[in-house]
């Protein structure tokens, strides 16, 4: 018998006895099995790998023994508890009639928190390590594959092996209150109750033992944490605000705080008083002086706080002059920072709430399960990459967008002179591909001559369809700011609908003008020369390569990617160009002043300033249109350009060398099919993608984005001629009314 199949066969025996014996087993005996084998005198690993089993225990799927149930069932439990809190009931319920049991697995708790450092856990869990998004991935993956051993003396390991990312740890938070004075009296363990402390308060809500009654209604003195988490706390809140304090003085930041804060003295800054603020709490604290301590406390909050408006006045200088990997990612962790040392303090000043320990502890699961997660990797930098994108093209898209009558018919004059430019463009493409070039260098060619024709048009201040989604679906994501508001989600669709008519406008001053300029010019080449421009085959070929039946909508859609990429750099480019303040350096540059004048200077600064987008981005999308589908074709699939107004002054040179009677033939309708694909999809996977990002920019969920689209089709079927013509303001109102 072969190796591989005998390996294959006894793995599957096994794994067959092995779900047999866990079916054999019931929940209560795994439970009574792992609780008779707790020894708090076992080696750290050996304790810590048992602490793991149980934690998994409690977690895992499957229903309790029916005796087991009823003695984990309370009365006022809510209907739909997570199941995990029947488990945890239960394993105090049978701590409760084993005292034995109870000591020994109280007493290897504790020891397990006394002899492991939760220092990592309470500062940098779930805080970003790497800058670049390639490290985090290398080092997530590799977390993923080698997962931390039990024997590590650190919390946040411990944390990793107890709690997968598979498993949400909000039952922890919502926890009853009976079951977490059950539990804190297990871990703190007797001596940490004082009965002479005990004052009268109200009622425990819910029926708990009397044993556990009296600690779950005493108040901080005499219910605390053990004294090692609480110091624990405090050490990582110093820890906490020291970063803090580091970050916020550093050059980086500092040279990008508000107004207001610019000018001050750094002595005075926040960030500068904030580690002396955490010092006066210590102090305070070991001094035993309550009434100054709150006061400490107070001011430490008042502290942070304004840490974190500073925070966001980084950002909003970040996003106006410029972003930088490093800067943001610098930002983005202190904001985090602070967030945590909010947390810390409140945990750390509420060690009478059980409910808010229970909070942290979920949070801090949640946090540890992100660090390691790679998909929350790559969705949190695409959120933070598209509010950077979307901030930066915002400006630039919002003259795209026809709001009324007038600016409509100013965006037909733009197409219509896009089409005749265009017109141009499809001849010299015609004389590329005749030339039978390689690939690469016809490819080349190709790209030269698109992003030619872009610049003219940009200068020219002419518009080119399905470029435009790519610019100003960005601008919509300002509109996303007041989306959960009905006069938000009006303005929204507002947006939405104007720039769906304002690409109808573009595409159809492109097409006709373009189709109509390539048909003349090949009749008067024909007239005077008596002959074609391309031949008949060309012809023939051409039309067919654009029907509609074949990889026409796929290449479009291709297109349409490339559309939306183009914007990408676009946004880049505007972004160094304000984070290197070129335009100050050029205003300032002294050649230039002396050369043109401090006025010319300026003009050509602000010229620069203003181009700066429009030009490199139209540069990048004619080099991708001409080059991406001849590399693809070299080394993936055949790919094609198919743009709506290209394609469709390919049609009018084929229709001028084949004369009327190729209108009868099926060849063309099918070409003029392909063309209309092309415009739908040209335009809608572009869009599509950039309100996606703008979406993601927002961090707008599906709830979010579901009343924006009952809006926006509402407004479409009450007025649908809204679409392609603009309606009076007036007419709108009344029709809303």
């Amino acid at each position: 018998m072969p190796l591989y199949p005998a390996a294959t066969s006894m793995f599957r025996s096994f794994k067959t006895l092995w779900k047999k014996w866990r079916a054999s087993r019931s929940a209560v005996q795994q439970l009574d099995a792992l609780l008779a084998i707790a020894d708090a005198d076992a080696p750290y690993a050996e304790r810590s790998d048992w602490l793991i089993e149980l934690a998994h225990w409690i977690h895992r799927r499957g229903q309790l023994d029916a005796d087991a149930t009823a003695a984990a069932t309370e009365p006022d439990a809510p209907l739909r508890a997570p199941p995990e809190h029947a488990r945890v009931r239960y394993l105090l319920h049978v701590l409760d009639r084993n005292p034995a049991w109870k000591t020994n697995v109280g007493a290897m708790v504790r020891k397990l928190l006394r002899e492991t450092d939760s220092i990592t856990l309470l500062c940098d869990a779930g805080m970003p390590v790497h800058s670049n998004l390639f490290g985090a991935l290398v080092g997530r993956m590799q977390a993923q594959l080698i997962p931390p051993a039990p024997n590590r003396r650190d919390l946040a390991a411990l944390f990793t092996l107890m709690f997968p990312s598979t498993h949400d740890p909000e039952w922890i938070a919502t926890l009853p209150h009976d079951l977490l004075a059950r539990l804190r009296i297990l871990i703190a363990g007797p001596g940490a109750l004082q009965p002479e402390a005990a004052v009268e308060s109200p009622a425990v809500p819910v029926q708990v033992p009397d044993e556990y009654g009296a600690a779950a209604a005493r108040p901080a003195a005499s219910a605390a944490l053990p004294n090692e988490f609480s110091l624990d706390l405090l050490t990582a809140l110093h820890n906490l605000t020291c970063q803090i304090s580091s970050t916020g003085l550093s050059p980086t930041v500092r040279s990008r705080l508000s107004n207001e804060d610019a000018h001050v003295p750094v002595e005075k800054l926040s960030f500068f008083r904030l580690t002396r603020a955490m010092l006066a709490v210590e102090n305070a604290r070991d001094a035993g002086e309550p009434t100054r301590l709150l006061q400490e406390v107070t001011w430490l909050r008042l502290l942070l706080d304004d840490c974190r408006k500073a925070t966001d006045g980084v950002f909003a200088h970040l996003y106006r002059h410029g972003v930088r990997v490093d800067t943001v990612f610098q930002v983005q962790r202190m904001r985090m920072r602070i967030v945590r040392a909010e947390r810390l303090l409140d945990a750390w000043m509420s060690a009478d709430d059980p409910a808010t320990q229970a909070r942290l502890v979920a949070d801090l699961v949640r946090a540890n399960q992100k660090s390691q997660s790679m998909t929350h990797l790559v969705r949190s930098n695409f959120a933070l990459l598209s509010r950077k994108v979307v901030e930066l093209s915002a400006d630039t898209g919002e003259h795209y967008i026809a709001r009324d009558r007038a600016e409509y018919l100013t965006m037909l004059r733009m197409a219509a002179g896009g089409g005749l430019v265009t017109a141009v463009t499809v001849y010299v493409k015609f004389g590329i591909t005749g030339a039978h070039l390689p690939s690469m260098i016809e490819g080349l060619f190709a790209g030269i001559n698109y992003a030619l024709s872009f610049l003219v048009m940009h200068f020219c201040h002419f518009s080119l369809a399905t470029k435009q989604p790519a610019m100003t679906a960005p601008t919509l994501a300002r509109e996303l700011d007041g989306a959960n508001e009905p006069a938000g989600r009006a303005r929204f669709v507002s947006s939405v609908v104007a720039l769906i008519r304002t690409q109808a406008a573009a595409v159809l001053g492109n097409v006709l003008l373009v189709f109509p300029a390539c048909l003349a010019i090949q009749l008067a080449f024909g007239w005077l020369f008596h002959a074609n421009l391309i031949t008949p085959a060309k012809a023939h070929a051409t039309l067919q390569s654009f029907s509609l039946i074949g990889p026409t909508p796929f290449y479009a859609a291709l297109t349409g990617v490339l559309l939306w990429a183009s914007s990408l750099f676009a946004g880049w480019a505007d972004n160094w160009f304000v984070l290197h303040r070129v335009e100050d350096a050029l205003a300032w540059n002294r050649r230039l002043r002396l050369t043109l004048g401090a006025s010319g200077a300026a003009r050509l600064a602000h010229f620069c300033r203003v181009n700066v987008a429009g030009v490199w981005g139209n540069v990048v999308l004619g080099m991708m249109l001409g080059i991406v589908p001849a590399i693809l074709s070299a080394i993936a699939f055949h790919f094609e350009v198919r743009h709506v107004t290209l394609s469709a002054g390919s049609i009018g040179v084929a229709l001028g060398v084949l004369g009327t009677a190729t209108l009868k033939t099926g060849e063309l309708w099918w070409a003029v099919a392909g063309v209309a694909s092309m415009a739908v999809l040209n335009v809608t996977v572009s869009f599509a993608l950039a309100l996606h990002m703008a979406v993601r920019s927002r961090d707008l969920g599906r709830q979010d984005v579901r009343p924006l689209m009952r809006a926006f089709w509402r407004r479409v079927t009450r007025h649908p001629i809204d679409l392609v013509w603009p309606i009076r303001r007036a007419k709108l109102r009344e029709g809303n009314d």
